[in-house]
């Protein structure tokens, strides 16, 4: 490969709360025993060197010594609508249909308060996002999880019955969509969307669609954008998209909204513009040129071959010598959620247990009962296949042993 993504990275101390707060918070993930060192495999950030055309448009920039108010260059918009028609088939995006947010959050925020009233019941899919959780309810609304459903291949699904009679009992007119879902990593095929869209159109509800994972899709799948599986589909929905999760870019702060309709548009603009914060970071612009460019989509194939072969790896792995935990394979994103439940009931244990074995050994996975997984955790598989590797290998030596 023409990119690293077998060195390990000294982290910690470096920013990076992966690995400084283990062990600092309470009620968090504590610090592994004596001998262990960390392998972070709980917030959703990756362990690898972004590409090198981020770093370099960062520090030429920098090497202008003045860092001033400015307005975003016509780069940065071409960008965007470049990869979007690449990447996404948008071929009719012009840059008014594109805005500014502060991360995705924070737009999905500002649309639900422009779609909602305080109070409000919005439609979710549970397992949920922790960060849909937090946001929506520190701002009032109530979230009315439709839970998703196994098929007999072990796929989750949508159970467009239990949606429509939610959406009907609760008088809801808001949805918010994850797709990729985070954190059960499907990529819904084009049939699935089209008719979760008529099902929202029937009742007149307008979706919040949640695509920062879309370019991190695994294998053969392929993401189809929520817009663009019908007109209807297309006015109706508020997009948002960042490339902080593809190129490992939180830090720097920014994301982006597509809405074609013009009046939700001008409405979500408004309420963004109120906290007179929601402003880009100049350094985040220039990391996004560097991200949407040629060398960034050479590093974005090669990423998405090693987190195809980790999400393999890790599935195998678990079938073979974790009896009783159950796991459906990922088709997008680098996060795995497992349900330990029948493991739990066949040794007499708790998933705390499982989670402070694992934390004692170092293997820094995420209790899944923030995302509505009652006995789940969510592990991030974006290291070096070695850190993966021993990862496992801990885990069956020192955490799921009989």
């Amino acid at each position: 490969m023409k990119f690293d993504f077998t060195s390990i990275l000294e982290r910690a101390g470096k920013d990076a709360i992966a690995y400084d707060a283990i062990g600092k918070r309470p009620g968090g993930i504590t610090a592994p025993k004596e001998g262990f060192d960390i392998i972070p495999m709980w917030i959703a950030d990756m362990n690898f060197p972004v590409p090198p055309s981020i770093t370099d448009a960062i520090i030429r920039r920098a090497q202008h010594p003045t860092f001033g108010y400015f307005s975003p260059r016509q780069e940065y918009t071409d960008a965007i609508l470049r990869w979007h028609r690449l990447h996404k088939g948008a071929e009719d995006l012009k840059p008014e249909h594109i805005g500014y947010a502060n991360g995705v959050l924070g737009g999905v925020v500002s649309a639900a308060n422009v779609l909602c009233s305080k109070g409000d019941n919005i439609l979710v899919h549970s397992p949920t996002y922790v960060g849909f959780t937090g946001a929506l309810g520190n701002n009032g609304y109530n979230l009315v999880h439709s839970p998703l459903v196994k098929d007999a291949a072990g796929t989750w699904r949508m159970d467009f019955a239990d949606m429509e009679k939610k959406i009907v009992d609760k008088k809801i007119h808001c949805a918010v969509f994850c797709s990729p879902h985070n954190p059960c990593g499907r990529v819904w095929e084009r049939w699935e969307i089209e008719r979760a869209m008529e099902l929202f159109r029937k009742y007149d509800v307008y979706v919040i669609s949640d695509e920062i994972w879309s370019d991190l899709i695994l294998g053969d799948n392929q993401h189809i954008p929520t817009q663009s599986v019908s007109e209807d589909a297309k006015m109706r929905t508020v997009a948002m998209y960042a490339p902080s999760k593809t190129f490992s870019l939180a830090g720097l702060v920014g994301s982006y909204s597509i809405i074609y309709n013009p009046w939700l548009r001008e409405r979500i603009e408004k309420e963004a513009s109120l906290s007179h914060y929601n402003s880009m970071n100049v350094l985040s612009m220039y990391a996004l040129m560097g991200a949407y460019s040629e060398e960034g989509e050479q590093w974005l194939e090669e990423l998405k071959q090693v987190l195809t072969g980790n999400a393999e790896f890790a599935c195998d792995f678990m079938e073979q010598n974790f009896p009783g935990v159950a796991v459906s394979r990922p088709q997008g994103t680098y996060m795995l959620f497992a349900d330990c439940t029948e493991w739990c009931r066949a040794h007499g244990c708790t998933i705390d247990d499982i989670l402070h074995r694992s934390w004692d050994v170092g293997v820094a996975i995420q209790d899944g009962r923030g995302f509505h997984g009652p006995c789940h955790f969510r592990m991030n598989l974006a290291l070096p296949r070695s850190r993966v590797e021993e990862a496992f290998r801990r885990l069956k030596e020192y955490v799921f042993v009989d």
